[in-house]
């Protein structure tokens, strides 16, 4: 299988949605790619899927920010007594770790979680891939908390985990753009639950988004 109409709906700034597999979170992600981000993007993830909107970052760019997870920075803490420790998640029940790292907003933002805030927040981040300086930016122009968590690829990507956050960049990755992303996981407001795959797959259709099925990603990354 080639993901070509994936690609060039990540290039066009458009849609694509990610089934990570049964078994392990066995949900569906809204995604597009960082650098194209608008307020109506946002909106749309807001509306149609509901989740957490979330923006994951490929490895190059955690470690020019020096960010850290966010179960790394609590186990670390001083200020965390040891009972309270024990809260700390280091795996979740699906088998893999935690991706969230520090949660942010743009200094120009003011609340931070309009639809025009939280664009902004994300496409800023997206902008720093270009920079020559991306710390100190990322120090002068952002504050935490903030409304929008920042997810850390695993160095590896799907070598390392399966999770969203590693599709995500891989995608980016394959159609050659900043290694950043906005997800979304799809909630289903019927159920109280995550969006079955048969609804989310009628979803993709209505709407000409591209299904990218997790397990055939992972056969494709092993190939490639």
């Amino acid at each position: 299988m080639t993901f070509d109409t994936a690609i060039a709906s990540l290039k066009q700034g458009e849609f694509v949605m990610i089934y990570d597999s049964d078994g392990r979170e066995n949900e569906i992600d809204m995604m597009v790619a960082a650098e194209f981000i608008t307020p109506e993007h946002i909106a749309r993830m807001r509306q149609h899927a509901g989740g957490l909107i979330c923006m994951a970052i490929g490895n190059e760019l955690t470690k020019k920010l020096d960010l850290k997870y966010m179960h790394d920075i609590l186990s670390n803490s001083n200020d965390l007594d040891l009972d309270s420790k024990n809260m700390i998640m280091g795996t979740a029940p699906y088998g893999d770790h935690p991706t969230f790292s520090l949660s942010v907003n743009h200094k120009r933002t003011y609340t931070g979680v309009t639809d025009s805030d939280r664009a902004l927040t994300i496409k800023e981040i997206a902008n720093l891939s270009r920079s020559d300086n991306p710390k100190n930016q990322f120090i002068s122009s952002f504050k935490t908390p903030g409304h929008v968590p920042l997810l850390l690829a695993s160095d590896g990507l799907l070598s390392s985990r399966k999770g969203h956050t590693e599709m995500s960049i891989y995608l980016t990755r394959l159609a050659k753009l900043q290694p950043v992303s906005a997800i979304c996981e799809m909630m289903d407001a019927e159920t109280y639950a995550a969006l079955s795959v048969e609804k989310a797959k009628k979803y993709a259709k209505e709407n000409a988004i591209p299904f990218i099925n997790g397990k055939e990603l992972y056969e494709f990354a092993k190939v490639h």
